[in-house]
């Protein structure tokens, strides 16, 4: 199978992966079971891993109690949208599991491999590599979630160090907020900063997102770091209050771990406060783990206290998911966010312009904004304006920028702005 998919995605131009999930210590729960009760139970892990993927996808039962999940070819699948997704097999298989009558309660790891990263583009080197990098995730659990690398083959490896030195990184400020410009496709005016996490460390240079969240995740630290990057945006707005332009909203994203604090709302409006910053400067994205979890009474209940607060409220990862009309009114979200899978080549393929221009419309007639992520060329920018996008972010505009660069690159880019000549359209000129 695995095979099959490297082969369509290399004739097809596209990309692949391959997802391996396994059980944390798999032998200590077979002894709680018998042999019929365990396969029961292997068989309602293997069906909640095919409930959270596509009916495309496939999977297939490893030796050693572990499935992979093999991926239908799409266009440039990343690492990003790799570990979103392996946090949504994990949330659905740790749910607890009833077998003879019994509560049996359980935690997974996660290996992925991407078609791009792998030692060779064929179907068995993918799955080898996800296999490796499932390997050491069991190594690093419980719950611990790796992307295959070159150093995996090194057995422990540098993903381990790097979770051994994330707790220290963000005590000691090593973990850093560099922020991505936005700019509207109608006035090519700054719109808003994306706030990402970077680790400044002394060997390794500057680590991006991919590689700081597993580390992040491996050792439960994830609302530690949403707590470090507000802090590190509130200080941004302050220092940027003193610049003659406005940069826009500052856009932080919000994960599972954060909504589902009953108390989230109370201490975020609390930091407001305490820095004296006005709740409609900031814009909380929602991820898919989020958005798939409406219905939850405490996650929905602080994301629409946020929005009567007055933040702004995005949902991220728009169409590689269902959501329902009602589900984005109860939130309260001014803005959706078009994944950039649909945004790749949108300027040269016919069916990603019907893509976006579904979802513009779409947002259009809920009255959203929409904002187009991981914009890579002026060709792709141009076209996402024409489709009527109404915010654009990626490389083509910027590389995300530490604090002490940004002022410098908004006043360059405003003084662009200003110096292009603009029509006169007064009336008889």
């Amino acid at each position: 199978m695995m095979q099959t998919a490297a082969q369509d995605a290399r004739e097809s131009g596209k990309g692949t992966a391959c997802l391996v999930i396994g059980v944390d210590d798999p032998t200590a729960l077979a002894r709680q079971m018998s042999r019929e009760e365990f396969e029961e139970f292997l068989h309602g892990f293997g069906e909640r891993i095919r409930g959270v993927l596509r009916n495309s996808d496939r999977i297939a039962l490893l030796d050693g109690e572990r499935y992979a999940a093999i991926l239908t070819p799409t266009q440039r699948p990343d690492l990003e949208s790799m570990i979103q997704l392996a946090r949504r097999l994990q949330l659905a298989c740790d749910a607890p599991y009833s077998i003879s009558g019994r509560s049996i309660n359980i935690t997974s790891h996660v290996g992925f491999c991407l078609m791009t990263r792998a030692p060779d583009p064929t179907g068995k080197a993918i799955l080898n590599a996800a296999e490796m990098a499932a390997d050491e995730a069991g190594r690093n659990g419980p719950g611990a979630i790796r992307a295959y690398s070159p150093e995996i083959k090194q057995g422990p490896t540098v993903q381990s160090k790097l979770a051994s030195d994330i707790t220290p990184a963000l005590e000691e400020g090593r973990i850093v907020a560099y922020f991505q410009p936005q700019i509207s496709t109608d006035t090519g005016a700054i719109s808003g900063m994306q706030a990402v996490p970077r680790w400044l460390d002394r060997d390794r240079g500057i680590l991006a997102e991919a590689e700081i969240l597993p580390a992040v995740i491996a050792k439960g630290l994830q609302v530690r770091l949403s707590e470090v990057m507000l802090f590190q945006c509130f200080g941004a707005l302050r220092a940027w209050d003193k610049l003659p332009i406005t940069p826009g909203l500052i856009s932080l994203p919000i994960g599972i771990e954060h909504v589902t604090d009953p108390k989230m709302y109370d201490r975020l409006k609390w930091e407001f406060d305490r820095f004296d910053v006005h709740p409609q400067q900031v814009c909380l994205v929602l991820h898919r783990e989020v958005t798939a979890r409406l219905d939850d009474e405490v996650i929905m209940r602080n994301v629409s206290q946020c929005a009567k607060m007055g933040c702004r409220i995005e949902l991220a990862g728009f169409g590689t998911g269902p959501i329902s009309v009602s589900a984005i009114r109860r939130t309260g979200a001014e803005r959706i966010r078009i994944h950039r899978s649909f945004v790749t080549n949108v300027e040269r393929d016919p069916e990603q312009q019907r893509l976006v221009s579904a979802i513009v419309s779409f947002a259009a007639g809920l009255g959203l904004e929409t904002l187009a992520e991981g914009v890579a060329t002026i060709g792709e920018h141009a076209m996402l304006g024409q489709l009527g996008c109404s915010h654009v972010q990626g490389k083509a505009i910027s590389a995300p920028l530490p604090l002490d660069e940004c002022a410098a690159w908004m006043l360059r880019h405003d003084a662009r702005l200003s110096s292009i000549p603009r029509p006169d359209l007064r009336r008889g000129a």
